[in-house]
């Protein structure tokens, strides 16, 4: 601090000489700890490499390690099965919400071509360009995928396919398929390939370096002489990754994090298994210092040694060995914590809870498991957000565009005006209440004091959308009334019947509790 104990006449004629001699120690008092190198830090290892290096370096050996992972152990493919499960679960639904005149009625003769021409055009000979998965496969396809690998590419392959004639089909493409080494001529001199991608001097893509096969697909290799790569225009390819860095290219598994803790946790489960199993199988060793009563099937012969365990077997021994059993105490109480705290791990590291990925609910209540599932509710509507605007939005505006051009649809003026036709509403998949009673008393609550509507309520539960539910829930209401059944539920629709002297008080309880 000598520089702050100098005249402030030295301080404002001191010479850059002296400004490097005293900043660099006012600096250093005020760095950050964690950026200090000590005996307890020294073996780590911090590159500033960019978001492509560090996925370039370890990407293929972490995407072979999170498909391995995702194959053969139960708790990480429990948690891809949750999460693809609560993002998408029976696949989106399309609600065309093209209006009469600009905020006038919804045409509701149009918006059901639309959705109806859409239906039909989402079954699996149609959609999919291999004829073998419907749009919510393909959409399941697509959140597992983003789990695992940390991304997938849509082709969009324009031409008609099976009973559908809108010239427009999808090909899901693995990461593995991309080569990323591919370094060959550009389309243009300010162009360069970045991780298979030819990008512009913008960084946007271009064009994409595709293995015609599976790199990996080694019973059916390419034929010598035929070309290996295709190149796919950027503007037939949906690249669908969640980007965690600016300069990011390329997706990353989403259990980048927790691999080496999950793989070690999966070679300390079956150790404990081996474990467990040696110590409960019984045996006996049978030791004497005659070597003519040795006796029995179980007998050792010269030379041989007891190398395993088996249940119910009684061994005999040679003349002066004996046998030395290590303590098998398993399983022991130490790997059930460090169990559940591997899990925790893993369930925080890929942004769902430990119920999710245990399926223990021994230790959660009301409060927590409430708490615990609106977090991950919150990420999985991040989620359907970006499927939304980087895959469903724009696949369905090229959707109608094709379907309009090839005489499929006939929407009057969409030349003119197509955004008028785009507009529509996707309904992803709700989830339960975790207490039916205390969630349904406070949505009606909240609907009561105006913080909600009952749209909103609606879509919450999962029940479909107002404009489907009220008519059905009309009609209900008019059936009951009808057929003279009258329940808690219809006391308030009943009331203006009741007003008019149709329906008396006393009956309509009475009738309520024998229908009940």
């Amino acid at each position: 601090m000598a520089f702050l104990n100098l005249p402030l006449s030295d301080v404002l004629n001191s010479t850059p000489e002296a400004e490097v001699k005293t900043i660099p120690k006012v600096q250093k008092k005020r760095s950050y700890s964690g950026a200090n190198s000590t005996r307890y830090n020294y073996s780590w290892l911090t590159p500033s490499d960019s978001a492509d290096s560090n996925i370039l370096g370890g990407g293929n050996k972490l995407l072979s390690r999170a498909r391995d992972l995702c194959r053969n152990n139960p708790n990480v493919r429990q948690g891809q099965r949750s999460f693809a499960l609560n993002v998408v679960g029976q696949g989106t639904r399309v609600q065309a919400q093209t209006r009469k005149s600009r905020g006038g009625k919804l045409d509701k003769k149009i918006n059901d071509a639309i959705e109806m021409k859409w239906k039909k055009w989402c079954r699996y000979d149609s959609v999919s360009a291999n004829g073998r998965d419907c749009f919510s496969d393909i959409e399941n396809i697509i959140a597992k995928q983003l789990f695992e690998a940390g991304e997938i590419f849509v082709r969009l392959v324009k031409k008609p396919f099976g009973r559908s004639s809108i010239p427009l089909a999808l090909e899901l493409l693995e990461p593995e398929q991309l080569d990323s080494e591919y370094k060959g001529p550009t389309k243009s001199k300010n162009n360069t390939w970045r991780m298979g991608i030819e990008r512009d001097q913008f960084n946007r893509a271009v064009r994409f370096a595709f293995f015609k096969r599976h790199p990996g697909d080694t019973p059916f290799p390419i034929s010598v002489g035929q070309t290996r790569h295709m190149f796919i225009p950027a503007n037939e390819i949906m690249h669908l990754f969640v980007t965690d860095r600016p300069s990011q290219s390329r997706g990353c598994s989403m259990l980048a994090p927790v691999l080496e803790s999950m793989h070690q946790l999966s070679g300390m489960t079956e150790a404990t298994l081996i474990k467990a199993r040696a110590s409960s199988a019984l045996m006996a060793f049978i030791q004497t210092t005659d070597p003519d009563g040795l006796m029995g099937d179980g007998e050792v012969m010269e030379n041989e040694r007891v190398s395993s365990f088996e249940p119910g077997k009684f061994v005999y021994l040679n003349p002066n060995e004996s046998i030395q059993v290590p303590d098998l105490d398993a399983p022991n109480g130490e790997f059930e914590p460090f169990n559940k705290m591997i899990l925790r791990q893993l369930a925080a590291g890929c942004g769902i809870s430990f119920e999710s990925v245990s399926k223990d609910f021994s230790e959660t209540n009301y409060s927590s498991s409430r708490l615990s599932l609106l977090e991950d509710r919150d990420h999985y509507r991040c989620i359907q957000k970006y499927l939304e605007e980087r895959f469903l939005q724009p696949l369905f505006d090229l959707w109608l565009e094709l379907a309009v051009l090839s005489g499929n649809l006939d929407l009057p003026n969409y030349e003119i005006d197509p955004e008028k036709y785009r507009k529509v509403r996707w309904l992803f998949r709700q989830w339960h209440y975790v207490d039916p009673l205390k969630e349904v008393s406070a949505a009606k609550e909240a609907v009561k004091a105006g913080f909600k509507t009952q749209a909103q309520v609606i879509s919450e539960m999962g029940s479909g959308d107002i404009e489907e539910f009220m008519p059905a829930r009309k009609n209900e209401i008019d059936q009951q009334i009808q057929l003279g059944l009258f329940f808690d539920t219809t006391v308030t629709d009943t009331s203006k019947q009741q007003s008019e002297g149709n329906i008396d008080e006393s009956d309509s309880q009475t009738n309520g509790k024998e229908a009940t």
